[in-house]
């Protein structure tokens, strides 16, 4: 066991010693970027928008431009998607319009003058595609569901909200909806019914809504919090998970095919990769030069995470900091499974886990956690002493899952 143990140390300094995770930067953005997707069932090409109404296709093969268009919307692209072949890609923006585009999946190129427009009555913040029908939904004053063929929508949800900021089909249930709106509350629609189911509200406002695409019943929603929350659509009372290692509001959240993972992008100019039955982040990823992360996404293969900034940047990063790009040997592979199981086996003892929990931030971002942890701590202790001073009963103690929930509406 003590020389297990030892390889186990220098298998988890190895980890830190070799943690490289940056692969590149893609430029040609002249403005932030605000948003990406890669194609579900294809997995490439990458498809970019930025600030000043460009939408790029990027091959992530080469790691270079295939195509650009100038003006796809004036002012801002506030959303793309595309179908799950690669063949079409839907985008909206400041222009109250979305717009559906034609893409040849050989030559990576994209036709200069959209296939289709379709009006919207307020501008749209976020669309998303269906994962099986020819539909997408956008998202603005309200959330309104398009079919491909038709200029108008064909069911639109309203549930007393001036603005709905992100919405997202469901992977397994066709006719589920997820959003979250300017009021601080996270809806669930239903396309059969035509008719919201529930809702649930949080005390700060959510930015983003992501499904879990291996446990469907499961979604996650960046908060201007600082934090990302897990819920279970069956249970919206108390969320699941609470995810909070950031230092300012999260901007993104996107979950890797797999489910085992999500990335978040934050406005503390940093992307973190979690676990979602984890409460800590297992790795922090930031450059001196990196600004505001916007976007952020897992390519299809698991293997490498995107993320887009305020700097014009699209920066590709390895899910695995210290994973060697290129083909391995068949030692190589034994030896990697070996550390591996190494690390896992011993875990939990004291000097790996301090270790392996260590990650370098920016001096910011430090000082920043500092000061929020002696807050926190002290919060602790003015309710411990509040409790132990009042009659019992008259102070509950609240989970810290169930804090940040006001209440559910039916």
């Amino acid at each position: 066991r003590a020389r297990e143990y030892q390889r186990a140390l220098v298998a988890v300094k190895m980890e830190k010693m070799f943690a490289k995770p940056f692969v590149k930067a893609l430029d040609g953005h002249l403005d932030s970027v605000k948003c990406m997707v890669v194609p579900r069932l294809q997995g490439a090409p990458l498809i970019s928008g930025a600030c000043d109404g460009e939408v790029r296709i990027w091959n992530l093969q080469h790691l270079t431009c295939g195509a650009v268009v100038q003006r796809a919307h004036t002012g801002f692209v506030r959303s793309v998607t595309a179908n799950n072949e690669g063949t079409r890609v839907l985008s909206c923006g400041d222009d109250k319009a979305a717009k559906m585009w034609k893409l040849d999946t050989e030559t990576w190129s994209m036709e200069q003058d959209p296939v289709a427009t379709y009006h919207s009555t307020s501008i749209s913040n976020c669309i998303d595609h269906h994962w099986k029908k020819p539909m997408f939904a956008t998202t603005g004053d309200t959330v309104d569901v398009w079919d491909y063929n038709r200029s108008a929508p064909l069911s639109s949800f309203e549930w007393g909200c001036e603005r709905v900021i992100a919405s997202r089909f469901n992977p397994a249930e066709p006719c589920l909806l997820a959003s979250t709106a300017v009021d601080r509350s996270i809806g669930l629609y239903d396309l059969r019914g035509n008719t919201p189911i529930r809702k649930v509200l949080l005390k700060m406002r959510s930015n983003a809504v992501a499904w879990n695409p291996m446990q469907p019943l499961n979604f996650t929603v960046a908060n201007e919090d600082c934090n990302l929350y897990t819920f279970d659509m069956r249970k919206l009372s108390v969320a699941t998970g609470r995810h909070w290692d950031h230092a300012m509001a999260v901007l993104d959240v996107s979950y890797s095919p797999s489910g085992s993972e999500f990335v978040s992008a934050s406005y503390d100019q940093t992307v973190r990769v979690w676990s979602p039955d984890q409460q800590r982040s297992r790795d922090c990823y930031h450059t001196k030069r990196m600004g505001r992360v916007l976007c952020c996404h897992f390519t299809p293969d698991c293997r490498f995470v995107l993320s887009g900034s305020e700097d014009t940047n699209i920066r590709v990063w390895k899910t695995k900091a210290d994973q060697k790009l290129g083909t391995l040997s068949d030692k190589e592979k034994r030896a990697t499974a070996y550390r591996e199981a190494l690390k896992t086996k011993f875990q939990r003892l004291p000097e790996i886990r301090r270790i392996k929990r260590h990650v370098h931030v920016p001096k910011m971002i430090k000082s920043i956690t500092n000061k929020r942890r002696i807050m926190r701590e002290a919060r602790q202790k003015k309710e411990e002493n509040r409790r132990k001073h009042s009659k019992p009963g008259a102070h509950p103690h609240v989970p810290m899952k169930k804090r940040h929930i006001v209440k559910e509406v039916e």
